[in-house]
């Protein structure tokens, strides 16, 4: 889970990049009252899909808004300075509207707003809610002078992990260590694409040793059909197939990617020359990660190992940042302009979608660091 010494630091860096006249900032994104105060609604709970809202200010700490439902369910103790709580349902009358619960927690601290200036983050804070707020001491203008809205900077500020982060990104990647391990002892023919699914989600939530979410592709391309991909199917596996695992685990929100594909029998030629072409992309794309590098780089140092071959450049994106969303910022596409800064996690993902030869994709996760990238990632990348 995220620290309070974490959550504190993320507070802190926020304050220092919106207006220093700015009093209180409502923040309405449940990924980011997660990242500012380690309050989450577990997907798998009773009480998933709702939220509440998060109201910072400046000379008065944290206070967390939500019905007595939700902050019950959350999988966390949440850092925050006080609760407003606002009873939704009581065993005892008629359950109304959730949502005005939670707009109604918001009407208790919102006269105490008037008459300060304030920022919110509009892109999730719903009509009913806006209308109870001061609106006339909430600035229409962006939260900093580059123009970036509220919303926008807090995802700025996501790119730069903190160590809490780092701490539980690491244990979304032993999980999916231990799931592609098993991909090893299960995939053959005759077992289908959801019997391998199911293998994979038990060894990752076993090592993980606590709820959590397990999604991407897990799905067997042919010779006929290289760009299959997405969740399982009960196709079952044949001589020939390329199985590519590309899969997350996703635990406290945060979540791993990477990649393996498995021949399914012995290789082909051009099967093994595609992964070797594969791994040379791999190795040209981690050569060049650290902080200061432009994206647009990593992905020409990714694709250029499939043109030195002969070979078309990368289909797609060469990597990719991941945190709380899937993809985030920086984004390897040719023209980017995002440049890589210390404490982005990042993928690189290198594949080939050959007709005549099959799909196949293999990825590493990597923390950028001041003069290069630590792998964070240590599954097995072979066909075989």
């Amino acid at each position: 889970m995220l620290t309070k010494e974490g959550c504190a630091s993320r507070r802190r860096r926020l304050w220092e990049s919106v207006p220093a006249d700015v009093e209180w900032l409502l923040i309405a994104d449940p990924r980011h009252v997660h990242y500012l105060s380690n309050f989450w609604v577990h997907p798998l709970s009773f009480s998933a899909g709702e939220r509440g809202f998060l109201l910072l200010e400046r000379d008065n700490g944290a206070t967390l808004l939500g019905d007595n439902l939700a902050l019950r369910s959350s999988a966390n103790d949440p850092h925050c300075d006080r609760e407003i709580v606002e009873t939704w349902y009581d065993h005892q009358h008629s359950a109304r509207n959730r949502d005005e619960a939670l707009v109604n927690a918001l009407r208790q601290v919102a006269t105490g707003l008037a008459g300060r200036p304030g920022l919110v983050e509009t892109e999730w804070l719903p009509v009913g809610a806006w209308e109870v707020l001061p609106l006339h001491d909430v600035r229409n203008q962006p939260a900093v002078a580059n123009g970036l809205s509220l919303g926008t900077q807090i995802r700025a500020l996501r790119r730069q992990k903190e160590p809490d982060e780092i701490t539980l990104l690491r244990q979304c990647m032993r999980a999916t260590d231990a799931g592609h391990a098993r991909a090893w002892d299960v995939v053959r023919t005759g077992i289908s694409e959801m019997d391998v699914f199911r293998e994979v989600q038990a060894a990752a939530l076993a090592m993980a040793a606590r709820p959590g979410l397990i999604y991407g592709d897990f799905r067997a391309t042919t010779s006929k059909m290289p760009h299959l991909g997405g969740l399982p199917t009960s196709y079952r596996l044949r001589l020939g197939d390329l199985f590519i695992l590309d899969y997350s685990v996703v635990l406290n929100g945060y979540r791993s990617d990477f990649t393996n594909t498995i021949a399914v029998g012995v290789p082909t030629m051009k099967q093994q020359e595609t992964f070797q072409i594969c791994v040379a992309a791999l190795r040209a794309g981690e050569s060049v990660l650290r902080a200061g590098a432009r994206a647009a780089d990593v992905y020409a140092a990714v694709s250029g190992a499939f043109t030195e071959a002969g070979r078309a450049p990368l289909p797609h994106h060469a990597g990719h940042g991941i945190g709380l969303a899937h993809p985030e910022p920086p984004i390897f596409v040719p023209e980017s302009d995002d440049v890589l800064m210390a404490g982005d996690v990042v993928t690189l993902e290198p594949g080939s979608y050959e007709t005549g030869v099959g799909g196949m994709r293999f990825e590493h996760n990597y923390l950028i660091t001041e003069t290069g990238a630590e792998r964070l990632s240590n599954h097995r990348i072979s066909l075989t």
